[in-house]
């Protein structure tokens, strides 16, 4: 079968049975563990199911103990085994040529779970799984699918209705980071009223908590060219426990816009057409309320620099996942002093 987005599947897993063979890749981990949970209830069902669910570590697992512990009989009955291998890009490489023949001849009573950082198309693996298995594609989504798939999530798991206009408030606030948007999800269901619905005013006042606002103080202190105090507010987050790749995920929304709005100026002017800056900015996404400052700011970053953002934003978001020897803070530093410097200092003109 083709391959399935995480997203469809969690929103109606019953329409995809199990397989003997599953694989769930991509880089959000909350995503994995949503499917997993939805594997895991279709293949055991409750109470003594579990004893027949067994994880290995994929970088110390021998094929023989995975393949053995697929063909042991079920506990309690002719139910299914359930086997995940976590990690499994190691134990993929290892053993690719068995797991291709495994997957054309699987054991009858088991069901394997694979679970990689990245899966690719190209493979025989890849296509035997397409083919007969459940490869489940769970990278993490990304603007509009973003939102519709937090609107979605919202009236299914938390059984709260939130309109678009809150769901791009929520996403403002705490970055595309699904598993916290899950939990400020649960929050506001407790406050949502007995008609269960959610406003964008009930998202800032609840969700806007020092963190997310001091985040936004530091992206704007930075565009404002303020070094000094957008690296006061960095470190106040990195001493309260924030990670640096969720800071890195809640500014970079903000910056794409500019980056985008700097593309759509540059694009019209290399056609001959001329594009002002503040329908750049609604073009590019830019709500109505902060358009002013939003204006003012790329106007002080500068054209040069506006082009250059979505390379800055990829560097710093590769460097963060072990691209580079740099400490993550001096990775966000980095991009902070980018963006606060002066133009003349970096030998951009706007």
């Amino acid at each position: 079968m083709p391959t399935l987005t995480a997203l469809d599947y969690l929103m109606q897993p019953q329409k995809y049975a199990p397989r003997p063979v599953c694989v769930l890749f991509g880089d959000e981990s909350f995503l994995k563990r949503q499917a997993m949970l939805r594997l895991r209830e279709a293949v055991l069902g409750g109470g003594d199911g579990d004893l027949s669910f067994t994880t290995f570590e994929g970088r110390a697992a021998a094929l023989r103990d995975v393949l053995e512990e697929l063909a042991t009989l079920a506990m309690f009955g002719a139910g299914k085994r359930l086997v995940l291998v976590e990690e499994a890009d190691d134990f993929v490489t290892r053993y690719r040529a068995e797991l291709e023949d495994y997957v054309d001849q699987p054991a009858s009573g088991g069901v394997l779970v694979l679970e990689l950082k990245s899966f690719a198309s190209n493979t025989k693996l890849y296509k035997a799984v397409a083919a007969s298995g459940l490869p489940i594609d769970c990278k993490a989504p990304s603007g509009a699918p973003l939102v519709r798939w937090l609107v979605q999530w919202a009236k299914q798991t938390h059984q709260v209705q939130v309109p678009q206009s809150a769901a791009e408030m929520l996403v403002d606030l705490v970055g595309p980071e699904l598993g916290l948007l899950d939990q400020e999800l649960a929050k506001l269901a407790l406050i949502s009223g007995k008609d269960k619905k959610l406003t964008a005013e009930m998202v800032t006042q609840s969700v806007g908590s020092w963190r997310a606002k001091t985040t936004w103080e530091m992206l704007d202190a930075a565009m404002d060219g303020d070094a000094r105090a957008a690296l006061i507010q960095l470190d106040r987050l990195l001493a309260a426990g924030e990670q640096p790749v969720g800071l890195l995920g809640q500014i970079s929304a903000s910056l794409r816009r500019f980056a985008a709005a700097t593309r759509l100026i540059l694009q019209g002017e290399a056609t001959g057409r001329r594009i002002a800056l503040r329908p750049a900015l609604e073009q590019a996404g830019v709500r109505s309320f902060v358009l002013q400052k939003a204006e003012q700011q790329l106007r002080r970053l500068g054209r040069h620099r506006g082009a250059r953002l979505y390379r800055w934003l990829l560097e710093a978001d590769l460097d963060l996942k072990g691209a580079t020897a740099l400490p993550p803070r001096l990775v966000l530093e980095r991009l902070i002093m980018r963006l606060a410097a002066p133009q003349e200092a970096v030998g951009v003109t706007s």
